[in-house]
């Protein structure tokens, strides 16, 4: 889950505050625009901000890829294949499940090596998606010369597990796809990009410039105060430059 379970509860906070800000006028709330990061990006957030009434832009995994002015780029490869090796210590990118071949109509799927997957699960409910799994021949992935590529332990109990959208799920337009919609367009991509002025810059401030890497005391209580504190800084700091 990471810090998707924490885009909720924040914006619920956020609701508030504007709401005390906004008590005597009428509330604007569909011209504010709501951007996060692609830690962020689930079915169920997005399904949530959806109803949340905010102009919202949260860009996924493969955001980049998908921006023409990245996809041919060698720079930008090049930077990824890096830290993509140092993720993984040097070892190559592990198969997907686009690396597999999977035959709807029979219901049955190779492994990349060739070998034959048994069916483990059929309307296998994931993500408010409906997926076929299969799952490899314990036999198979313990000899298999791509083992690798394919897993990052040496199987035990069970093999490579693999799982494929249904027809239905696939039909299904999710909140995941239409997020990809919108953030793909010139408009998104423009609401997007802001953040690298307004949200980056506030966080290189309070890290590197401030120090502050962690935070030092325990308890939600002394941690929001702390904070808080630090954005109180922050915040003075803008408004002697606005001053200035």
């Amino acid at each position: 889950m990471g810090e998707q379970q924490t885009l909720q509860p924040a914006v619920e906070q956020l609701k508030q505050q504007l709401n005390k800000l906004n008590a005597n006028r009428t509330s604007k709330e569909q011209a504010i625009k709501f951007t996060a990061d692609s830690g962020f990006n689930s079915e169920v957030n997005l399904e949530f901000m959806a109803q949340s009434g905010f102009d919202t832009y949260i860009a996924d995994n493969q955001f980049r890829k998908r921006n023409p002015l990245f996809k041919d780029s060698e720079t930008y490869e090049t930077e990824q294949e890096k830290r993509r090796l140092k993720r993984r210590n040097g070892k190559p990118r592990l198969f997907t499940s686009e690396d597999f071949h999977y035959d709807e109509t029979t219901q049955t799927c190779l492994c990349p090596a060739g070998n034959d997957m048994w069916r483990s699960g059929i309307n296998v409910n994931s993500h408010h998606q409906q997926y076929t799994r299969f799952c490899g021949y314990l036999k198979d992935c313990k000899i298999c010369p791509l083992q690798q590529q394919c897993m990052r332990k040496p199987p035990i109990k069970t093999g490579r597990q693999v799982q494929f959208k249904n027809d239905e799920s696939r039909k299904k337009v999710s909140y995941i796809d239409k997020m990809k919609v919108k953030i793909d367009s010139p408009k998104g991509r423009r609401q997007y990009s802001k953040r690298l002025g307004s949200i980056e810059p506030v966080f290189g401030n309070i890290t590197v410039n401030k120090g502050m890497n962690k935070l030092t005391l325990r308890g939600q209580t002394k941690v929001n105060t702390q904070w808080q504190l630090y954005c109180l800084v922050h915040n003075i700091e803008k408004l002697q430059n606005r001053v200035h």
